[in-house]
Order: C-alpha cells, then sequence, then structure tokens
C-alpha cells in the first residue's frame, strides 16, 4: 500500500510505499477513501508535537469502507467515519491521562490508503455526506461538539461568541450552534472570512485587528454573550472574559496564542463565569455529533481537496492558515 509519510523533523510528506496493515485483535481495516488534515499533522512534520516518532502515517480523520476480516463481522464494506480518540477510557468527564492518544501519532494514522483501528471507532457515515465531506468530520467536529454541547451545555436562544473562525473546529461549532437554535457571532482578522461565516448562519462578527475589539462585541451581543466558544487563549482571553453575560460560560479548547500572562480575576469571580476547559470527546460525544450532523443534514466546510500525490502542498496550504474550513486529501 501507500501513504504519505513523515521520515524526519522538518521534512514533508513523501507519497511512498508501506507495508500492508495488519489488524490486531479487536481491530479492522479501513480502505481510506478520503482524510482531512489538523494542525497536529503539521506540528508533527515540524517537530512541535509530544511523543514524536519517525517515520509516521500522520492523520486523525478518515473516511472509507471497512474490509471483510475476522472481527468485522456487520461493518465489512459499510462506509463509515473513524473516531480518531483511541482509548477515551471510562469516564465520560475527561479522557484517561495514561492510555488516550490520538489516532496519527504513534499510531499510524489515515493518511494512507488502508489504516487499523479499532472496531469500537468505527461510527456509520451520514448518507448525505460524500467521502471528502465525512472525512472532514472527525477530530474538529467532536472537538467542536463537546465544547460547544457537552461542556458549555448551549440551549436555544443563547447568544453565543466563537473566535478565531476559518479554522475547522470554530466552522463545526459555528454550524452545531446554529443547528441548536443560539444566536451566533463570530471573530475573525479577516472581513471575508466573517462574512463567509455569515452566509452559514452567523448573525454578525468583529474583526480582532481593528481597534475597539470590545466595544464592538459589546455593541452585537447586546449585553454580553451567554456561551464564549475559544480555541486561541492568551493575553485576549481578558477581552473574551469582559464580553461575556454574568454566569456565562467559556469553553477553551486550544491555545493557539499561547498562556495569558495575566487574567483579571475580577472579572471571573464578579461575574460568576464559568472557565470549562474542552479536549476532543469522549465516545458518547463522537456518536451525539454524527447524529446531529445526520439529524439536520450539516455539511461540513471543505476548503479544498489534494490528491495523495499531492500531500505536500495540502501540508503547505494548512501551514499557511489561509483556509476556510477543512482540507481534505482524496486517497483513492
Amino acid at each position: 500500500m501507500k501513504a504519505l509519510v513523515l521520515t524526519e523533523k522538518g521534512r514533508g510528506p513523501e507519497w511512498k510505499d508501506v507495508p500492508d496493515r495488519r489488524p490486531g485483535q479487536g481491530e479492522v481495516v479501513v480502505r481510506v477513501h478520503a482524510a482531512a488534515l489538523n494542525h497536529r499533522d503539521v506540528w508533527i512534520q515540524k517537530g512541535q508535537y509530544a511523543g514524536l516518532k519517525y517515520p509516521i502515517v500522520p492523520g486523525s480523520d478518515g473516511a472509507g469502507v471497512v474490509m471483510p476480516g475476522p472481527d468485522a463481522g456487520a461493518w465489512a464494506e459499510k462506509e463509515v467515519i473513524i473516531n480518531p480518540a483511541l482509548q477515551w477510557g471510562n469516564h465520560s468527564a475527561y479522557q484517561d491521562p495514561a492510555d488516550f492518544r490520538i489516532l496519527g501519532l504513534p499510531d499510524d494514522g489515515t493518511l494512507g490508503e488502508y489504516v487499523c483501528v479499532p472496531v469500537e471507532n468505527l461510527v456509520a457515515k451520514p448518507a448525505h455526506l460524500s467521502f471528502e465531506e465525512a472525512a472532514a468530520l472527525p477530530l474538529a467536529g467532536v472537538t467542536a461538539y463537546r465544547a460547544l454541547m457537552t461542556r458549555a451545555q448551549v440551549r436555544r436562544g443563547e447568544t453565543v461568541l466563537i473566535t478565531g473562525i476559518g479554522g475547522g473546529v470554530a466552522l463545526f461549532a459555528l454550524q452545531f450552534a446554529v443547528a441548536a437554535g443560539a444566536k451566533v457571532y463570530v471573530s475573525s482578522g479577516s472581513d471575508e472570512k466573517i462574512d463567509r461565516a455569515m452566509s452559514l448562519g452567523a448573525t454578525g462578527g468583529a474583526n480582532y485587528k481593528n481597534a475597539g475589539l470590545v466595544e464592538a462585541l459589546r455593541s452585537l451581543s447586546g449585553g454580553g454573550f451567554d456561551v464564549v466558544i475559544d480555541g486561541a487563549a492568551g493575553d485576549g482571553l481578558n477581552d473574551l472574559l469582559d464580553v461575556m453575560s454574568p454566569g456565562g460560560r467559556l469553553a477553551i479548547y486550544g491555545a493557539t496564542r499561547g498562556n495569558v500572562s495575566n487574567v483579571v480575576a475580577r472579572r471571573i469571580f464578579w461575574k460568576q463565569l464559568n472557565i470549562l476547559g474542552s479536549t476532543m470527546g469522549s465516545p458518547e460525544d463522537f456518536a451525539a455529533m454524527v447524529a446531529l450532523v445526520d439529524q439536520h443534514k450539516i455539511k461540513p466546510v471543505v476548503d479544498q481537496v489534494f490528491a495523495a500525490a499531492d500531500g505536500a502542498a495540502a501540508f503547505q496550504r494548512m501551514d499557511e492558515g489561509l483556509q476556510f474550513g477543512k482540507i481534505v486529501v482524496k486517497m483513492r
């Protein structure tokens, strides 16, 4: 079989021959039709991720068809989406600190013609999704669902702010919040991305590169946001605390802007805010997320589809950070 392989730190992926996949007990082989990239894959390429090893076939997102095998059972020849959260553990509230890992490192991932995954990580692909759309869903989709629905517990009619619109998680959070009946606003450093978000159901947005961001967000919210979904953190977190309603919920799923150097604590305790950490999602989160997508016939936003042999260009596109939606690699 062929796969996109990272062979050393800083080097782009190579489309090359690798050994055929041999499933272990309780595993199946999925013939991958499409895979999608996450920032995690670029960080692994650059050597900026924990637990690095080379060579590695990256890729956490994938959709395809289950190959017949000893443990395939009724899944054989079925179209599936792969849940990339391996060995979440017994607690729905948090992942197992010792055994939890994400497909694509240390286990070879979805950016190959075939991948081995546990049977329990298979979920039926909704019929309204193409393989390319389905491949865009897993990691970003479950991360957005858990932050918005499980942790922040958004309710119909609430006012929601989603920061950094254009990335995969933020876009799914927008689509899920709209489906849940919330009134959604976004922030971005690009007016074009804000306009595109509004075409997906956002009510309005603010450009964080402009002066007066806090005032603009306050004006949009009409008094404050009930829920904020953020993947940036950094010192801009204080602005988010400032524009939240009393009793509001802030769910943080990432820290692309790094740590916060100085939190204004009084904004948290005086307004009785709830600060919630969120990472990936449990098997229950994943199943519920796919069910929501199926129920509302949500279609993931696909930025661009690359051929497998052009995987290096897909990684470059992700590294440039110009995408709106998910970058997909077609494996066949």
